[in-house]
Order: structure tokens, then C-alpha cells, then sequence
């Protein structure tokens, strides 16, 4: 079966020669000019410069099609990033094209709401097992806030257990090193909790009256056997709201989330990312009684149901009920893990690097060599990555694109690459070779 998904190679990219990076001049010179008149000169931390190898990578894309960018100097790329997880089923997506254009000869935001927002929800209905009724945002933190709004006002409490990466809102960086501007007597609305430690998360729940807990309900570890069952008890003996943030999981995992996946069924869910494959859409679902609530609080945008993202939302979500993606996803992204498993061991790096999570949004970690930090590690590999035509941060952002030639590619990449790794860590000479300033996080939450 494996085999055969691979030779399909869906929605392939029309060059299938293997990508050469020669100059970022154009990029380079770009961000200059960028930076004058706009801050970080990007609209998302994620996607800036800062967190690239300087000189040493695209920093404006020109174009894609299907798993592949090509950069405004003309330089083509493997994209293993794919729009932070947005890109789903592959740029340029002939299906979703379809629906975008011909809505758009329809028109995008009208006065009144469109029949596109009944029949998404439906559909979101059939197929999410917490979703009894549906609101629509365009962000993650759009759906994520709403969550928390909702939460708050069912249950009257203030405070907010929140574990994982839930956007940029107030109630939740104000929990991380982000927290300029947030108002200390918000930061103190929110605290935060560990992965997997229901003991942990027990006594606070019991000490605290909190008005929901929003978690991941996945990311770079599976839930040990039993936690998320238990999360689910003592939310509902507490009389907390338990909000699983699905804008990564969702329509990666599972066409209904992560909470199908592992049969566990929040109060409420966001979801967004891979819903639209590019388009800006995402959403807040749950059960009938929380969700009525949407009626009282200020939930409210001019453009919630433009109907752009809305159509191409309904084409994505119908591509995936009729063909594999969902499968490719995992098959592609374990194949790929297998693959890199085994060089990392040939190169005896499998001590300081490996990849944990799920097989379609596999997160990079690694350990200090000695002196050499791990972020020094991170970005020689990604330096090197982009230079042999491989856009990557840190993670395996699978899309239903990446086929045998991708696979193949990005293999040959991660071969040279940790073979060059290994023998300056062996020499001593990675910092002699390093060519660029060490990237730094913006936060860590994982």
C-alpha cells in the first residue's frame, strides 16, 4: 500500500528536478528596504528572518505548487514548513483553486451571511465529534479567544489553565517570555501546565476554580494511556470547561481531530490551519449549551463569513473525505522518519538529534554536544537544509503533495547534512563552520 501511495505522487509539482539554491540577493536586499516600514519586516514571527539562518535563506517567497516554493530570486525549494501547517493537501491546489474562482466571480463579503456558512458548519458537524454548532474566525488565536470568551462566560469564573501554544491574545502570551504589553493583572488570569502530568494539573484544578482548561490535546508527545480520558473526568468533576486547541491537529490527525483520533471529546474545540489550505479560516466549535452562549458575548467580525475561504474550506474538506490525505499525511511522514532514524544512526548523531510526535507534524529535538549549545545544532541544520533546497524549521510539516521525488530529495538533503554535522562535531570545528549568527527561539512552549 505504501508503495503504491508513493507512486501516485498527488497533486505533483510540474519540475521534479532536484532544487539548486544559488543567490538571496534579491531577498536580502528586500529585507532591508521591508524593514523601514514594516516591524520584523513579516507578519508572523514564525516566517521572519529571525528565525533563519542570516544571509542564508529565502525570506520572500515568490510562488508554490504543490510541495514546492520558489523564493523571489528564483531559487526552488522543498517546502517542509508548508504556511506553518496551513498547507494541507499542497500549493495551488487544482480543487480548491476551482472553488476560489468561481465564488469569486460571486463575490467575497456581502451585507448578510452566505448558504456557504451553513453548509461548512454542517459539514464540520458531521465529521467533528464536539461540534453541535459552529462560529467562524480567521486565526488560530481568533478561535482559541473565542473559546476562552465562551468559557468564561458559561461558567462566570476568570482564571485559565492553559497547556501548549494557543496564539497571541492577552489571556494566553501573557504567559510566556512575550509578555511585553500584557498587563499584569491579565498574566495573572492564566496559568499553565505541563503535558502529561495529571498530578500536576489535578491540584490546581482542585485549588482553583478555573473557568476552562485549553490544551493541545497533541504535539511533540503522545498522550500516555489514560491521560486524556482523565483530563476529561476531572474537568467535568470540576466544573471546568475543557477546550482541546485542534488548529494543528485537526485535519492532520484525523479529518475530526485529534479528538477522534483518541476518542476523547472536549466541551469545546478550535479549529484552523489545515481547514483552508492557505485560506485565512478557522473555528470554534462544541456542544449545544456552551456554544449558545455565541448569542451573548461579542463574538464579531466584518469579515467571519467571507465567503472565499469558506468555499475553499467546503472543497478541502470534501478532497479529504474522498481521497487518501489524511493517510498521506501519516504514511509519507512515518516513511520520511524512518528514513532520516536511519541516517542519524549511520552518522551517530541518534544520541543528540531525534524527531517525537505524530508521523505528519514530527518535531526536531535536540541536545547540547558538549560545550555546542543545541540551538547552535538547529541552525547549522537548517543553514545547511536550505542550502541543498529544503525549507525547514524544525518540524516535519507533512502536505499531500510530498511524494516519492520529494521524499527522495529531502533524504539526500538530511544524508549530506548530518554527514557534514557529524564529522565537525567529531573535529571540533562546527563553530569554525557555522557561517552565520546562532538562531534563537522566540519562546518555548513545547
Amino acid at each position: 500500500m505504501l508503495n503504491k501511495l508513493f507512486k501516485r505522487s498527488p497533486v505533483s509539482s510540474p519540475s521534479r528536478e532536484t532544487p539548486q539554491v544559488t543567490s538571496f540577493e534579491k531577498s536580502n536586499a528586500l529585507l532591508m528596504k521591508a524593514l523601514e516600514i514594516i516591524p520584523i519586516a513579516s507578519q508572523t514571527f514564525s516566517k521572519s528572518h529571525l528565525q533563519y539562518p542570516k544571509d542564508h535563506a529565502p525570506l520572500f517567497i515568490d510562488r508554490g505548487q504543490g510541495a514546492r516554493v520558489w523564493d523571489i530570486d528564483g531559487n526552488s525549494y522543498i517546502d517542509m514548513v508548508n504556511g506553518l501547517m496551513s498547507i494541507t493537501l499542497g500549493y495551488n491546489d487544482p480543487d480548491v483553486n476551482s472553488a476560489v474562482m468561481k465564488q469569486l466571480s460571486r463575490g467575497i463579503t456581502f451585507s448578510h451571511a452566505s448558504e456557504l456558512e451553513y453548509e461548512l458548519a454542517q459539514m464540520l458537524v458531521d465529521i467533528i465529534p464536539c461540534a453541535e454548532m459552529v462560529r467562524y474566525g480567521k486565526t488560530g488565536t481568533d478561535a482559541t479567544s473565542g473559546c476562552v470568551r465562551l468559557s468564561r462566560a458559561y461558567t462566570g469564573r476568570d482564571k485559565i489553565l492553559a497547556c501548549g501554544y494557543h496564539g497571541w491574545q492577552d489571556w494566553y502570551i501573557g504567559t510566556t517570555a512575550r509578555r511585553l504589553g500584557v498587563p499584569k493583572a491579565v498574566q495573572a488570569l492564566t496559568d499553565t501546565v505541563p503535558y502529561n502530568d495529571l498530578d500536576a494539573l489535578s491540584d490546581l484544578l482542585k485549588t482553583e476554580q478555573y473557568a476552562a482548561f485549553i490544551l493541545e490535546p497533541m504535539n511533540i508527545a503522545f498522550p500516555k494511556p489514560g491521560y486524556l480520558e482523565a483530563v476529561r473526568e476531572i474537568t467535568r468533576q470540576t466544573g471546568t470547561v475543557l477546550v482541546f486547541d485542534e488548529i494543528v491537529t485537526g485535519f492532520h490527525f484525523s479529518l475530526g481531530g485529534a479528538q477522534e483520533l483518541f476518542g476523547v471529546t472536549p466541551d469545546l474545540a478550535a479549529f484552523g490551519k489545515g481547514m483552508g489550505n492557505g485560506l485565512p479560516i478557522s473555528a470554534v466549535v462544541g456542544s449545544r449549551d456552551i456554544m449558545k452562549k455565541m448569542d451573548d458575548i461579542f463574538f464579531s467580525g466584518t469579515f467571519g463569513g467571507e465567503t472565499l475561504s469558506l468555499a475553499g474550506s467546503i472543497a478541502v474538506i470534501q478532497k479529504m473525505k474522498r481521497e487518501p490525505v489524511i493517510q498521506h499525511l501519516q504514511q509519507a511522514g512515518d516513511r520520511l522518519d524512518q528514513a532520516v532514524s536511519h541516517i542519524l544512526k549511520e552518522t551517530q548523531l541518534d544520541h543528540l538529534i531525534s524527531f517525537k510526535g505524530h508521523p505528519c507534524w514530527k518535531i526536531m529535538s535536540v541536545e547540547n554536544a558538549g560545550n555546542i549549545s543545541a540551538q547552535v545544532i538547529k541552525t547549522f541544520i537548517q543553514k545547511n537544509m536550505i542550502a541543498r533546497g529544503v525549507i525547514i524549521l524544525s518540524t516535519h510539516n507533512m502536505s499531500y503533495a510530498f511524494g516519492t521525488a520529494e521524499h527522495n530529495s529531502v533524504i539526500k538533503a538530511y544524508q549530506e547534512t548530518f554527514s557534514e554535522l557529524s564529522r565537525h562535531l567529531t573535529q571540533g570545528t562546527l563553530m569554525d563552520n557555522l557561517g552565520c549568527p546562532v538562531i534563537e527561539p522566540i519562546f518555548k512552549v513545547r
